[in-house]
């Protein structure tokens, strides 16, 4: 048996996923908590990211705004190593993050390395709900 390709990836006969050459690296979406994921896979790594929460604006919740800035600031302090969070120019908060991940890998490792990342966001995701930002 050989090698087939499946979308961007190309798979072994015991199931190994390879990422295939392409301008982008391939990529899944998923939704947890009502926010869009993305895990990007490159030989080696996997990339995970998501939208968590936005600043309020003014016109809507002008209140919430300090305490929302004030749970984002703290945040960076707070995430495990590897991760990272970012406030976006249009006031949306990303929270990135990577790891090591085998090449080849196969669907359960890919799978898992998502459910992990998803897992470990709920506390990140509670603390920015309970700051204001939505």
């Amino acid at each position: 048996m050989e090698t087939i390709e499946l979308g961007p990836f190309a798979v072994a006969p015991d199931g190994a996923l390879t990422p295939r050459s392409m301008p982008e690296p391939p990529a899944l979406r998923f939704a947890w908590r009502g926010r869009t994921c993305q895990a990007h896979f490159d030989p080696g790594w996997i990339r995970l990211k998501t939208d968590a929460a936005r600043i309020p604006s003014t016109a809507d919740r002008p209140f919430d705004r300090p305490r929302a800035f004030a749970a984002v600031a703290g945040l960076p302090n707070n995430l495990p190593e590897g991760w990272h969070a970012r406030l976006m120019p249009d006031h949306r908060i990303r929270i990135e993050a990577e790891a090591p991940m085998e090449c080849p890998s196969n669907v359960i490792e890919l799978v898992s390395a998502m459910v992990r990342f998803a897992l470990a966001l709920d506390p990140y995701l509670d603390t920015l709900e309970a700051g204001g930002a939505a």
